[in-house]
Order: C-alpha cells, then sequence, then structure tokens
C-alpha cells in the first residue's frame, strides 16, 4: 500500500520544542546550517551572474561557455558537492542540502505569486542559524512519531537524523494528545539556533484527524477596531488597553544598541575579528536577551488575547490590514510595530479553523465615518479626525465612541459578506 503524502492529509499542526544538545550536536546543526546557506548562496550567486549576462545584447562563444558552466555547477547535489568538497562530511545531512535548492525555487515562486517579495538574495552568517531535514519511513512501515528516522522517543527525547537521541522540552498536555492519535506523519523538521544560542526544533505534523477539538457552538458574534489608542474596541463596547511592549524597554533597549555600538567601533579600530571579541558577543547576547523578552512578551499577549476571542465567539470579525501603507506614516509607525497586528490577524486566521469557528476580515474603508444605526457617512464637511473620540450623527441624533462604532460596521459587513459566501 503507498503511504500519504503530506499533502493528502485532512488536518496540518506545527509543533515547536526547545532542544538541548550536546556540545557535538552543536556542531553538527553548525556544520548543517552552513551547508544549507552555502547551497543556497552558490544558487543565487550562479542565477544573478547568469542575469547580468542576459542583459548583454551581443552573445559570444566565451559568454555561452560561461553560462553552461554555471548552470552545471548548480544541476545536482554531486555537482555541488565537486565544487565543495567539505559538503561530502559524514555530520552534514543530504536532506538540509535538498532542501535548500528547494527552498531556493519556493523562493522564486513566491517572488512570481506575489511579486512584492522581492528577488532571492545572498544568505547571511548570523548569530541565527537554521536548517531543515525530513523523516525516512520505510515502505511497509506504519505511519506514526515513533516509526522513522526522526522520531519521538517519550515526551522528553527525540530520535533526529544525524543528531541522534537528543533531550528536548515541550508542551506535554499537547504531546499527550498527539501520542494518542492513531496515524501522524512528520513532514518538515527546522533546526533553528537563535540569537541567545537557544536550540528548537519545528515539526510539520498530518493526520486525517483533527488535532484540537472543534469548540463548542456559543452563538456570540464580536467584531473588532483595531487602533493605536488602545489595542482594540469591540462591538460589544469593550476596550482592550494596550501593552506597549516595546515602548517600555525602549530606553533600555537603546542605551544596550548604543553600547554595543560603541564596542564593535573599538573592536575594529583594534583590526580584532568581531567573532573573537568577547566584550562584543557578551552586549550582542544582552540585546538579543532585551528584543526577545519584548518579541515574547508580545506574542504571549497575541495568543492568548486571539485564543479567547476564538473560543468565546462563533464569528470574529476584523478589519483587512494593510500594515504597508500604515508603516508610511512615520509618525506612528513605531505604535503599529508595537502592536503586532499582523501577527495578530494571522493567530485569528489559524484558530478559527482549529477550533472550527469563523474569522473574516472585511474592507474598513468609511467603517470610523459611517453610523452604525442610520448607516450616514461623514461627508467632506463633518468629517472627523483622529482627535474626534466621540461623536453624534447629525442624522439621527446618536451618540457614538469612535472606535466602538467602527466595530460595530466591522462586524454587520462581515455578517454581509459571510452571507454572500453562503
Amino acid at each position: 500500500m503507498e503511504q500519504k503524502k503530506m499533502a493528502d492529509y485532512a488536518y496540518h499542526y506545527g509543533l515547536k520544542v526547545r532542544i538541548y544538545p550536546s556540545q557535538q550536536q552543536k556542531k553538527t546543526i553548525q556544520r548543517n546550517a552552513d551547508a544549507a546557506r552555502c547551497v543556497y548562496n552558490e544558487h543565487v550567486a550562479v542565477n544573478k551572474e547568469i542575469a547580468q549576462f542576459g542583459k548583454r545584447s551581443i552573445y559570444i562563444d566565451f559568454i555561452e561557455k560561461r553560462i553552461e558552466a554555471l548552470r552545471e555547477r548548480i544541476s545536482t547535489v554531486t555537482a555541488l558537492k565537486d565544487r565543495y568538497p567539505w559538503l561530502r562530511h559524514s555530520d552534514i545531512d543530504s536532506l538540509s542540502i535538498a532542501n535548500a535548492r528547494q527552498n531556493y525555487q519556493r523562493a522564486w515562486k513566491q517572488f512570481r505569486t506575489v511579486h512584492h517579495a522581492g528577488v532571492p538574495n545572498f544568505h547571511k552568517k548570523s548569530s541565527v542559524e537554521s536548517y531543515q531535514t525530513n523523516p525516512h519511513y520505510g515502505k511497509d512501515t506504519k505511519i506514526s512519531l515513533f516509526t522513522s528516522n526522526a522520531r519521538f522517543l517519550d515526551k522528553h527525547h527525540l530520535m533526529l537524523p544525524k543528531l541522534k537521541r537528543i533531550r528536548f522540552q515541550g508542551s506535554c498536555k499537547m504531546l499527550g494528545r498527539l501520542f494518542a492519535m492513531k496515524e501522524v506523519r512528520i513532514g518538515t523538521i527546522t533546526i533553528t539556533k537563535d540569537g541567545l544560542h537557544r536550540y528548537f526544533a519545528s515539526f510539520q505534523l498530518g493526520s486525517d484527524e483533527p488535532f484540537i477539538k472543534a469548540c463548542p457552538k456559543t452563538k456570540a458574534e464580536i467584531g473588532i477596531d483595531l487602533n493605536i489608542e488602545n489595542f482594540y474596541a469591540d462591538s460589544n463596547g469593550e476596550i482592550l488597553a494596550n501593552p506597549r511592549y516595546y515602548r517600555r524597554q525602549k530606553r533600555r533597549l537603546a542605551n544596550a544598541q548604543r553600547k554595543l555600538s560603541r564596542r564593535i567601533v573599538r573592536a575594529k579600530k583594534e583590526h580584532r575579528p568581531l567573532r573573537e571579541a568577547k566584550n562584543v558577543e557578551k552586549q550582542r547576547l544582552l540585546v538579543a536577551k532585551l528584543t526577545a523578552q519584548v518579541m515574547q512578551r508580545r506574542k504571549d499577549f497575541l495568543h492568548r488575547t486571539s485564543t479567547i476571542l476564538i473560543k468565546n465567539h462563533d464569528l470574529v470579525a476584523a478589519e483587512e490590514l494593510r500594515s504597508r501603507n500604515l508603516l508610511k506614516n512615520h509618525a506612528l509607525a513605531m505604535s503599529i510595530q508595537d502592536n503586532g497586528w499582523r501577527m495578530f490577524l494571522g493567530m485569528l486566521t489559524y484558530k478559527a479553523a482549529l477550533y472550527g469557528k469563523n474569522f473574516v476580515t472585511v474592507d474598513p474603508r468609511n467603517t470610523t465615518q459611517t453610523c452604525n444605526a442610520c448607516g450616514r457617512i461623514m461627508n467632506d464637511k463633518d468629517k472627523l479626525t483622529l482627535k474626534d473620540r466621540e461623536w453624534t450623527c447629525p442624522k439621527c441624533g446618536i451618540h457614538h465612541i469612535r472606535d466602538v462604532n467602527a466595530a460595530k460596521n466591522i462586524l454587520a459587513r462581515a455578517k454581509a459578506k459571510l452571507a454572500s459566501m453562503h
């Protein structure tokens, strides 16, 4: 019987756990990350050179031979290993190289699809490193979390290609649920080292059983209006305050970054490699720690808020976010980025699918300027400005709180959009 591919499964889930590698395992991870970056950059370099030749109006034999030689360099994995013999090291996973080649092709596909994603560019060596691998299931092997060469041994130990046995820490509750499921296939595995030298393993999982049980219907509906003043105002009249995690840490982070900059300048003047400058690395870790604290606190807040909204409502409505346009306003750019709206809407999208609820985004045009009671749109003469937090409709005389009124309009548009879809 032919085994199912990841795309054939009805449900997909992402699981991220923290791993604790030994010193030897850390070296293996570094080698594989270097190999993946080298292969990706080789593809970028070859295709950039070929593109430069393509701009010439005249082709000569030398150019044609050069293009042919360049294409030969990246045609196969063997050709890449011939050019870079260190890629044959026994610690390097062949699938990390294959995935790097595939990621390059996906980057071009993404560019052609959305176009503003940008063309594939060089991956710089930094404190953040990662590579991807895949499990191998035998032909007659039963698909599960415990049967491939990349598998779970128990709730605290993993087996990964080239790394062998490794300890991990993750959600025991979620792992217990996964272990109890009949068939769960492991897809792509991403091994990552972050700027704080922490290591993580991210698993792509597939199954025909739902990973999360659908929540019971509540018959409740809510519209939310994201704004700068507060995090959001909803159609029920509730206003959620903005925690502003970055602003709280801004001064301390700025001082740490200035100190890091001075140490880098001094190291360069003394002609010391930055990787060998202990004071530079010590300060870089402090900056990374402060930045990670902001991100983790913001992410935790967004997760808790989005989960409550989805679990307690059958329909959640929000405005379509155009953050690219919003960030053009430099006076508000910091506040917009500190809110994490894009991440928040992404969480609502996938959590609605997980819990069997509806999340709908609508066009935000005139949601603030329209009275939710009579439908009158404020014209140029009496158009609301950012200073107008409360207003009274000149037609029906109803007093509105600006953001609550917008949330009610968003909910009404979402209901109409949902009805037209059915």
